[in-house]
């Protein structure tokens, strides 16, 4: 990397991303007043969380203002037979679009770097193919580690997960997850910051990950997951230790957004 050169460079720079040219064009809810209003939705989180010199702090600002949106899953289009069609959309989310969506506004100055950071969340070499979709979070965690948007956060000790996954027509995949023990997180839960990307590791034999969602705090320093909530039908805060508790939580793994050049307010 030349000197002066930062991530938001590198994503600039990008050569042979597909932002216009079909299927991997942007589809915001088509050329329509709907799909207008998405993106100046996008637009202004962006630009109302511009003045916050940390990617953590835009994360959990942004985060906060889609608590109460929809639920919804398969809001991707593409499959092994279909085109895959780059799609942005803010008004209904499943779990991991919901983080993929508040990672790239907060790492953007505007929609042009949201979407090429999308982009680069989504799809491995930001190429808009269903192969190249991050479609298993063990996926998707490695890929945007390479990218140098985000890092692991260690937790000692941790354990290695070996599997095999083959989740519904996704095909067979081979992955290795460093997860980190329910005892071992709570030892350790000093070490949360607002806006880590926490993935809850599925004790299926043919499936990495069951959910994911964001970190954030209440009033009184407790940890809550900010989650688009299949169960619940919407974006809400759970108490982190209560989800744990009620979904039976063995291990989880942590991510955290890369600090970029720190911002002048504007």
């Amino acid at each position: 990397m030349r000197q002066g050169t930062t991530r938001r460079d590198l994503l600039r720079l990008l050569p042979g991303v597909p932002l216009t040219v079909l299927p991997g064009a942007p589809v915001l809810a088509g050329h329509s007043a709907a799909g207008a209003r998405k993106t100046a939705l996008i637009s202004r989180l962006i630009d109302d969380a511009r003045s916050l010199p940390r990617v953590a702090e835009r994360i959990d600002f942004i985060s906060a203002r889609y608590i109460g949106v929809r639920y919804q899953a398969n809001t991707l289009i593409g499959g092994p037979r279909h085109p895959e069609v780059f799609v942005v959309r803010d008004d209904a989310f499943d779990c991991v679009t919901f983080c993929e969506v508040v990672l790239a506004a907060a790492l953007a100055r505007d929609l042009p770097e949201f979407e090429m950071a999308l982009l680069r969340i989504r799809y491995r070499h930001a190429q808009v193919r269903w192969e190249a979709r991050n479609h298993y979070f063990a996926e998707w965690s490695r890929r945007i580690v390479e990218n140098g948007i985000c890092r692991p956060v260690a937790m000692a000790p941790s354990i290695t997960i070996d599997k095999e996954v083959n989740w519904k027509n996704l095909g067979r995949r081979q992955v290795s997850i460093s997860a980190i023990p329910k005892a071992t997180f709570w030892a350790n839960r000093a070490l949360l910051q607002r806006g880590d990307v926490i993935g809850f590791v599925s004790g299926r034999s043919n499936l990495d990950f069951y959910h994911t969602g964001l970190i954030t705090f209440d009033g009184r320093g407790e940890p809550l997951l900010r989650h688009a909530s299949r169960s619940r039908g919407r974006i809400l805060d759970d108490s982190l230790q209560g989800f744990f508790a009620a979904n039976g939580v063995r291990y989880v793994t942590l991510l955290r957004a890369v600090e970029d050049e720190p911002r002048r307010a504007a």
